[in-house]
């Protein structure tokens, strides 16, 4: 058995808290008692650690009177999927439905629901939110307090995090919506009406990578005439720099190598860029940034990496034997570059424990670390979807592929792989509109 099924098991023997009030662990209809609907459909599941398989299992159904039963018609692979492909995410149950960015057409809706229609275009966003707790009150619905039970996360972190479809057990255990259908609770809260002038190659990216990315930058205190130097040139990264720019940022430098440079020099050629894999001898990724930056060092700097890839051995040997669940190099890489009394931001995925963080630097030098969190979709999406219509941002500049919901095993394996410069993909389904002006073409597998 694997670390992340055991963790799953040993919560079922502990038992969830009583706070929730939405059902829990509900990954798969068929494998939760009152959730399986009529008819069948197509979905992507995680089987074991490295391995996902489309499987076809029955439909949700209502099974709470503000659920909304939503017909997908765009979803998405996300590096953070990566994370559960990998089984460093615990509490992965085999049968999963994964996916937690997603939108598509109002097919049935709950007795309770009231502000949205059958036939409706709308995204979810990837975090479920009550809409009426301390958080969700101030529309902080990445905190939401009655969403998620999981006695583990609680005891790890010292509080929960909300729900989120698609990521496991360790976050209420809710199916995704890579799939042909998806549930979702609180439909009246966790979805929101896409106008007809914004496809769903452009609305979709508000469920997650929009929201994530504008509040890596705002969170973090970028402002106008900052330098910011971003780690990690994938689609969050990307949408990072957009944003930094949009916020007055004079200079954004991103830091990475290989094809995802070439990517940003093509697509972002206003943005600078540091191929942390091409420097000389005696170079180091502070020294050249300092180097870029008057010998100071960047005004802030966001992680938009993860914990999870390690450099050194010394960190991918503690990673593999439990002795870390994430390498501490990036955070002490912008910690290092970032001028004195700078800002540095983590909005990659971390999901436990690092050793070897350089404390002091943070402290003598009165570096500001901030934990960005899970961004709270529920406090941006609506003026980022005005940003959208008004031609400020343009979230197809990061999508690199257009591929079939039948094809998502296969596209792990690319994405994983980063085959064909994969970065951000958009999947339709057999609900899909025909694709938008702009849309990469379909690529079959």
């Amino acid at each position: 058995m694997s670390m992340t099924q055991a963790a799953f098991k040993a919560e079922q023997a502990i038992g969830h808290d009583d706070n929730a009030t939405t059902a829990q662990d509900v990954t798969n209809p068929d494998q939760s008692p009152g959730a399986a609907g009529d008819g069948k459909m197509k979905a992507l599941a995680w089987i074991a650690k490295n391995k996902v398989e489309m499987i076809e299992v029955s439909k949700p159904k209502i099974m709470e009177p503000r659920d909304v039963i939503l017909k997908i018609t765009g979803s998405t692979v996300c590096g953070s999927d990566l994370h559960l492909l990998h089984g460093t995410v615990v509490e992965l149950q085999k049968g999963d439905i994964l996916g937690h960015e997603f939108c598509g057409i109002v097919d049935e809706v709950g007795s309770e629901v009231t502000k949205l229609r059958k036939g409706q275009r709308v995204v979810a966003s990837f975090q479920i939110a009550c809409g009426t707790c301390f958080y969700c009150k101030q529309k902080l619905s990445s905190q939401c307090e009655k969403t998620n039970s999981n006695t583990l996360e609680n005891a790890m972190y010292g509080g929960r995090t909300a729900g989120m479809f698609g990521y496991s057990h360790f976050t209420g255990g809710f199916a995704g919506g890579q799939a042909e259908y998806t549930r979702v609770p609180y439909g009246d809260v966790n979805l929101l009406p896409l106008p007809d002038d914004v496809p769903d190659e452009k609305g979709l990216y508000l469920s997650d990578v929009l929201a994530t990315s504008w509040h890596a930058v705002v969170d973090t205190g970028v402002k106008k005439g900052d330098t910011v130097a971003i780690w990690g040139a994938g689609p969050i990264g990307q949408m990072a720099a957009d944003f930094s720019l949009l916020n007055g940022a004079e200079r954004v430098i991103m830091v990475d190598q290989n094809w995802r440079l070439d990517y940003v020099k093509k697509t972002y050629p206003h943005i600078d860029t540091l191929d942390f894999s091409a420097l000389g001898k005696g170079e180091t990724v502070t020294s050249k940034l300092k180097e870029m930056c008057n010998n100071r060092g960047p005004d802030v700097s966001i992680e938009c990496a993860a914990g999870e890839y390690a450099k050194s051995w010394a960190h991918k040997f503690e990673m593999m034997l439990g002795l870390e669940t994430d390498t501490s190099e990036i955070v002490n890489e912008m910690i290092t570059s970032t001028r004195n009394f700078g800002s540095c931001g983590i909005t990659g995925v971390y999901v436990g424990f690092t050793n070897h963080f350089n404390i002091g630097s943070l402290m003598e030098r009165g570096i500001r670390l901030i934990g960005n969190g899970q961004a709270p979709v529920h406090l941006y999406w609506e003026s980022l979807l005005k940003m959208i219509q008004d031609g400020q941002i343009d979230p197809l500049k990061m999508v690199s592929h257009r591929v079939r919901l039948e094809d998502l095993d296969k596209v792990y394996t690319a994405f994983e792989n980063r085959d064909d410069g994969m970065q951000k993909v958009f999947a339709e389904t057999k609900w899909s509109a025909p694709a938008c002006k702009g849309s990469p073409e379909l690529k079959r597998f």
